[in-house]
């Protein structure tokens, strides 16, 4: 039956259950406006059984439906495709010989590429924004209109935009286009979009950049509109304001005035870490190893290169070969740079036949991957071709699969909580359209992740068809210092893989068996999980990870011995200690190296030499007293404690009380 198939009467089942019976077909609008003119006046749009459609849609039947307002983040979506449109309203009034190509919606905002004859400027950007404006204070109505295939060609053919008349044609099966009408400008696009240009009031154009036509260096060169548009101008001003603050954190900058790292043309993609930025990184994974540690991973590594083969057998070459970097030797073997750890790791379980009481084993590798991302997408730390994971590959039964799940979202939370991140929300990734392995097994593998969550009473947000090839996944979020969400680590559950790789263990009965993998990421890229710290604390990472915990500051030349020892006396502490002994002012010592966010600034002169102590101050000018240099060391060395220090120590303490209490009772 299709859709405006017209069976009268029409019941409308709302969220809250309720039904409301029409006897005629009825759009969206119509059903807001008979529940009450407040919530008409806010309709953008209706999501029928499920469905996005656009506030004039006819429903034909009965149908559920829910009304999209500005307050649903699918209302805000729209908003911002909307302001894409809108933009190229703007934009042909002013500049009528561009040519439109695409403008899609984007995490806090949206964007329009263009093709123009000469490169935009920032007052370009400012009269499009002022005409913007003209055009939304006019409320005019956005008509959607389906058309005809070939109507719609003449039209674009008509208007000269080429983009659209190819974009047509990589639709080649599609007879009817969703066009929208913004006065005389006209668009195509999918839709859903805003009834009305009042909607559009709360938004900004942000910046220029370069694109390329499908986002390959290999095409045409094109211009891109950045802008981000929200509900009301009270969300505006907020977000403008994380936006100046953003700016100050960019991690990028951080890491020049810190001397952290830098990029090189020669390397795209990949980072060079100076020693103040390795010794954060190498703190990383020196913490994330006595985590794994504790919960009895074994650490392994596994091979940079890889035969094409090995790719084959994993499904990567197939789904994952644009993002590969390969190679050809010359005997014609195909080779391929890792883009992902996994099929290594089974390589690994499978070298030596595996019992039950074996299981579960759960490797981790701080494994070097490669991928191609467009030059375009890279950004500093955040987005590079050659990063560190901290990955890990759990081989279990199925019986364990669960207790497995749990406790690896039990490890990613706490270690979050340990760095900072208290908000944390998990989105559960179900199986995409283009995936390997049967219905029956997605169905086991999405159920177990699902029963792991709920048993935790943990919540967690569906992203139907956003899974891995292999597997659903479980992606965890976190929310920064100032508002904005980033995704890191992530669970797989995988038996597609065991199955390829023909990977195995002898059960209690005597059986080979399949065991589940489970690939695991908690910081995920261990150079962007750098990035996003960095930007999280502005550059004041907590003491024991920051890259210099303590400078040790001469107030004149003749204290530089003193100072020199000090500093050898912390270092073999186990502190990474610097020193400041330059014949400069105290005053202008101790403002530098505040500068650089360094934890500790020791202060030595005449009195301190004399009486074997050492002054302290925080990096927020605190003055922390006068110390004996023991009593400063120990004070020092407590301060710089990892955050899973007092954790171990706990640990430690009820297994000693543990060993006691059997000797006492084996005693009497």
């Amino acid at each position: 039956m299709s859709d405006n198939t017209y069976h009268s009467p029409v019941s409308i089942t709302l969220p809250d259950g309720s039904i409301r019976t029409y006897d005629h077909p009825v759009t969206v609008l119509d059903v807001a406006a008979s529940i009450g003119p407040g919530l008409a006046r806010n309709t953008l749009a209706g999501r029928i059984n499920g469905r996005l459609t656009d506030a004039c849609d006819l429903i034909y039947h009965d149908a559920k439906l829910q009304v999209i307002t500005p307050k649903d983040d699918d209302g805000l979506d729209i908003i911002r495709h909307s302001c894409a449109h809108l933009v190229g309203h703007a934009l042909k009034q002013l500049y009528p010989s561009a040519k439109m190509v695409i403008g899609p919606v984007i995490n806090e905002g949206f964007y329009y590429d263009v093709a123009f004859e000469r490169p935009f400027t920032p007052a370009d950007l400012e009269a499009i924004e002022a005409r913007m404006r003209e055009l939304i204070a006019k409320e005019y109505d956005v008509v959607k209109r389906m058309t005809p295939r070939d109507e719609a060609i003449r039209i674009f053919e008509t208007r000269h935009e080429d983009y659209k008349l190819r974009l047509i044609e990589d639709m080649p099966d599609t007879q009817e286009m969703g066009l929208y009408f913004h006065q005389e400008y006209v668009d195509m696009c999918r839709g859903p979009h805003v009834p009305n240009t009042r909607f559009l009031k709360a938004f900004k154009l942000t910046k220029l950049a370069g694109a390329y036509w499908r986002g390959d260096a290999k095409n045409e060169q094109l211009q891109r509109i950045y802008g981000t548009a929200w509900a009301d101008a009270k969300q505006l001003s907020a977000h403008l304001v994380r936006l100046d603050e953003a700016e100050k954190r960019d991690h990028r900058k951080i890491g020049k005035e810190l001397d952290l790292f830098h990029f090189e043309d020669d390397a795209p993609g990949s980072v060079f870490w100076h020693p103040r930025g390795w010794a954060v990184f190498q703190s990383l994974i020196a913490y994330m190893r006595r985590r794994q540690n504790d919960a009895g991973y074994v650490e392994v590594n596994t091979p940079d290169v890889m035969d094409r083969t090995l790719w084959e057998t994993s499904g990567h070459w197939h789904n994952y070969r644009d993002h590969m970097f390969t190679t050809e030797t010359e005997d014609g073997r195909a080779l391929a740079l890792k883009p992902m750890n996994c099929p290594g790791g089974t390589l690994l379980y499978r070298h030596g036949l595996k019992s039950y009481r074996d299981l579960p084993i759960r490797m981790g590798e701080f494994g070097k991957v490669h991928r191609y991302e467009p030059s375009g997408s890279l950004h500093g730390l955040l987005r590079v071709r050659h990063f560190t994971q901290d990955d890990a590959h759990i081989f279990c039964t199925p019986e364990q699969m669960n207790e497995e799940c749990r406790s690896v979202v039990g490890l990613v939370l706490d270690i979050y909580r340990q760095f900072g991140f208290e908000d944390v929300r998990i989105k559960l990734s179900t199986r995409p359209a283009n995936r390997i392995g049967s219905d029956a097994t997605w169905d086991q593998l999405e159920g177990a992740l699902i029963h792991s969550l709920e048993e935790m009473s943990l919540e967690y947000q569906v992203n139907p068809g956003e899974g891995a090839f292999y597997g659903p996944k479980l992606e965890f979020v976190l929310r920064d210092a100032i508002g904005r969400d980033w995704q890191c680590g992530t669970l797989q559950v995988d038996m597609n893989l065991p199955e390829r790789f023909g990977i195995e263990y002898v059960d209690e009965d005597g059986l080979r068996k399949r065991p589940v993998m489970l690939h695991r990421a908690l910081f995920g890229s261990l150079e962007r999980f750098t990035g996003i710290l960095l930007e999280h604390y502005s550059g004041k990472l907590p003491a024991w990870l920051s890259p210099i915990q303590v400078v040790v500051c001469s107030i004149s030349q003749q204290h530089a011995d003193y100072v020199q020892d000090i500093a050898t006396l912390l270092r073999c502490r186990g502190l990474r200690v610097e020193t400041d002994i330059r014949n400069e002012k105290i005053g202008y010592k101790i403002r530098e190296q505040t500068l650089q966010r360094i934890p500790f600034l020791l202060v030595a002169g005449t009195k301190e030499q004399e009486e074997g102590t050492i002054a302290i101050r925080s990096r927020d000018g605190k003055d922390l007293g006068v110390m004996e240099l023991s009593e400063a060391a120990q004070w020092l060395n407590k301060e710089v404690e990892t955050p899973d220090a007092q954790q171990r120590g706990d640990i430690l303490t009820e297994i000693r009380s543990r060993l006691e209490s059997q000797k006492a009772a084996q005693a009497v």
